[in-house]
């Protein structure tokens, strides 16, 4: 990669001038140059607020010389893109990458690999948990990023000038920001974990659940439920969720969570006792208030023929204290080698780890536990935790 390449100030000039992309052979053209570069940056501008699925309104991309607004409005198949995704020697960079994921592989059926996400490494090199992009640059390039079209309807058409320069700029400086995370990954020897991480996202993006049949289990209040009622929660959420994704309605349009727990806690006798619940509207109670009552009607028997999951219940209480001293050893740990406490030690894989305790009082790190992390901190806690076995019973 020679000097004059992915130059950010050069990049940031041509963001003043996007190329617009809205025909397939000018896609074409410019996937045909993208399949031979090492790297190049992606973005995604889009409206989520009558929808379940985010609607796009523009995907961004930065090469080695350009800024290029895709705009999805005028395409029905990406093809020539989908190959850039499909080709592992193009490296594709984004920031906080979750969501322009979820994106590409609802939208376009696919996910661009491999990953690298600025958000995800900065934490590695001591430069910051979580950082927004406009903090990320002022911290690592002295660039002062101006958000002051946030709210733009991306799907209105012509798009002006300013925001076709705010979206150009949002991939312009990402090279750039890899560029330099990567030399310091290289230095820290710590590039493998950063590639460990942007798999495991890529994982952690495709949706396990599409029936919506374990979605009642983030309700983690309602673990002391009876077995009747938290069949009733696991076959209306899985409802919601089927309905939602058929119409194309965001969850809180049909039913909102506090609702749904709502009905399963008070549970009324009658369609119209429900209709007097608070954030009951009445539209929904006229079009499925009837099926509603009956799916409660029916929890009973739908609880014995498919029992519902476990809803996990709070750890004990005993819990509390050796909480504190397995946060602290990965805190002392995350401090020692600089980087954010939040990556080395997650609260989700903690909880995990402490619910492995099978009959014989052995525990089993979690598979997130099992790479990277394991000689810097798996280990550790699973040696406190064999002491807690041995002298805490």
């Amino acid at each position: 990669m020679g000097n004059s390449d992915y130059q950010w100030r050069d990049l940031e000039a041509a963001a003043s001038n996007p190329v617009w992309i809205d025909n397939r052979e000018d896609l074409a053209r410019v996937c045909a140059h993208w399949n031979t570069l090492p790297m190049i940056a992606l973005d995604t501008e889009f409206q989520r607020v009558d929808t379940f699925y985010p609607v796009p309104g523009l995907i961004q991309v930065a090469d080695d010389h350009a800024c290029y607004l895709i705009d999805p409005l005028a395409f029905s198949e990406f093809e020539p893109l989908l190959e850039v995704f499909r080709n592992r020697s193009v490296l594709k960079i984004l920031h906080a990458a979750t969501e322009d994921l979820e994106l590409f592989l609802n939208s376009l059926g696919e996910m661009p690999e491999p990953v690298f996400d600025t958000q995800q490494a900065a934490a590695f090199i001591g430069w910051g948990f979580s950082l927004g992009l406009q903090r990320l640059l002022a911290v690592s390039l002295n660039v002062e990023l101006e958000k002051e079209e946030t709210t733009s309807d991306w799907l209105k058409r012509p798009l002006t000038s300013s925001q076709e320069r705010y979206a150009a700029l949002d991939v312009a400086y990402l090279p750039a920001l890899c560029q330099m995370q990567l030399e310091r990954l290289q230095q820290l020897d710590r590039v493998a974990w950063v590639e460990e991480e942007a798999a495991a996202l890529l994982e952690t993006v495709v949706d396990r659940d599409p029936e919506g049949q374990q979605y009642f289990r983030r309700f983690s209040q309602a673990w002391k439920l009876p077995e009747y009622k938290k069949a009733a929660l696991r076959d209306l959420t899985a409802w919601r969720e089927q309905y939602c994704r058929k119409q194309d309605i965001p969850r809180n349009r049909l039913l909102r969570n506090s609702l749904l727990l709502e009905i399963v806690q008070l549970w009324p006798r009658t369609p119209g006792e429900m209709g007097r619940l608070k954030d009951m509207r009445r539209k929904v109670l006229k079009e499925h208030g009837a099926f509603i009552h009956q799916l409660l009607q029916d929890s009973a028997r739908n609880a014995l023929v498919d029992p519902p999951e476990d809803i996990q219940r709070p750890l004990h209480f005993v819990w509390n204290k050796r909480l504190k001293k397995l946060k602290a050893i990965g805190r002392s740990k995350a401090e020692e080698l600089d980087i954010a406490p939040e990556v080395l030690l997650r609260k989700k894989d903690l909880d995990a780890l402490i619910r492995s305790r099978d009959s014989e009082g052995n525990y089993q790190l979690p598979s997130a536990m099992r790479g990277w992390r394991q000689p810097l901190i798996g280990n550790a806690l699973l040696e406190q935790l064999a002491y807690y076995e041995k002298h805490e019973q």
